[in-house]
């Protein structure tokens, strides 16, 4: 087993990489893409089934499981991996996002943040030593420095003050971290302003961290110009660590990523549209409401080896899913999150096995007309 915090390149293609982290619960393969379990618990999801369809590391939310029910008595049931039963690597995002996206119940200060519970209204304080403690409590294999992450749109001038702050925020952060077994990422802002992502970039990788991550993304800009953010930035990011970037997205999002020298995702995407109906398959998107499957004796996916695809019929999906059952969303979100997880699979594998070209232009071939149409 690799020291933890060690990052190793285990193949590469232009930069296209293939890698292997190693954290104290066990280690991840990447490029990887990493399931949202936002309160403990990915949603309409077992840990086990997650196991089986190839999930490696999964998403905690600080400012979530900060309210409810809170990091001490989760500390006290011994962490989030003993808490949720899941005994594989944990990431824990530092609630940042979440904070700064109630922008009308939160102020925000050099010290750090003071916001009101959507839940119940109760003032909250979180600083960068906040999240810190927050995170350490529960346990996280893999912690998220305090950021602020800017909306879009926003002036430059409200960029550049964003962006030095989190820089700030991050050596308070890095000042605070006293759990060993942790590894710590900083985040990279900027925006869409391509001269502060690249100022950002120079000053969160000027603190050395075993992990660096890209954020502010995914939040209402064209997604376009991300890919032309990411494809530069990407690559300028420090070789030998991972580069995680935050919050998205698509298949096509993911793997135009991956070709950007990206190694880490994660996103809510394939677990919220699995609910609301719609599935990724390596033919394209399906969504099954449509009549046309009424009667359609066929699986979702052929090229797909999932439980819902080798037992149920697409007839048998759209009418659960019209009838409203809870096993709907089950059998949905179990296609989807495998989808996601053999979609970086094969990218890994290709990667590995030199033949990440053929493999990045198969997909673009199959995903652009989803994208297109979105």
């Amino acid at each position: 087993m690799g020291t933890i915090g060690q990052f190793e390149v285990l193949g590469q293609q232009q930069h296209a990489r293939a890698g292997r982290l190693h954290t104290c619960h066990g280690p991840i393969e990447t490029p990887v893409f990493m399931p949202v379990g936002t309160k403990a618990s990915v949603k309409a999801m077992l840990p086990e089934e997650l196991v089986d369809l190839g999930a490696q590391v999964i998403l905690g939310n600080t400012y979530h499981l900060h309210l409810r029910p809170g990091e001490a008595t989760i500390k006290k049931l011994g962490g989030l991996h003993q808490f949720m039963n899941w005994h594989h690597p944990i990431l824990t995002d530092s609630g940042g996002f979440q904070v700064f996206s109630l922008s009308n119940l939160r102020k925000i200060t050099e010290e750090g943040v003071e916001f009101r519970s959507h839940l119940d209204g109760a003032k909250h304080f979180i600083s960068p030593e906040k999240s810190m403690q927050i995170q350490m409590d529960l346990g996280s294999d893999i912690i998220m420095a305090f950021d602020e992450c800017p909306a879009y749109p926003t002036t430059r001038d409200l960029l550049k003050e964003s962006m030095d702050m989190t820089y700030r925020w991050l050596v308070r952060s890095r000042e605070a971290m006293t759990r060993q077994e942790s590894l710590l990422f900083g985040i990279v802002q900027g925006g869409l302003e391509m001269d502060l992502r690249l100022e950002s970039l120079e000053q969160i990788t000027s603190v050395d961290l075993p992990g660096y991550a890209l954020g502010g993304f995914s939040v209402g800009e064209p997604i376009h110009l991300m890919h032309e953010m990411v494809r530069v930035v990407g690559p300028k990011m420090p070789a030998h660590k991972p580069r995680y970037l935050m919050g998205v997205g698509t298949p096509l999002d993911l793997i135009l990523s991956v070709d950007s020298g990206i190694d880490m995702f994660d996103c809510v995407m394939p677990t919220r549209t699995a609910r609301n109906g719609t599935l990724y398959t390596w033919q394209g998107k399906v969504h099954i409401k449509r009549v046309q499957y009424k009667e359609d004796p066929n699986p979702l996916d052929p090229e797909c080896d999932c439980y819902t695809c080798k037992h149920y019929s697409k007839a048998y999906l759209r009418h659960m899913f019209m009838s409203g059952e809870i096993v709907a969303s089950r059998l949905n979100t179990i296609h989807n999150l495998h989808f996601y997880c053999q979609l970086m699979a094969r990218a890994r594998q290709a990667i590995r096995e030199g033949r990440w070209e053929a493999y990045r232009d198969d997909c673009l071939m199959r995903f652009v007309k989803d994208d297109a149409k979105s």
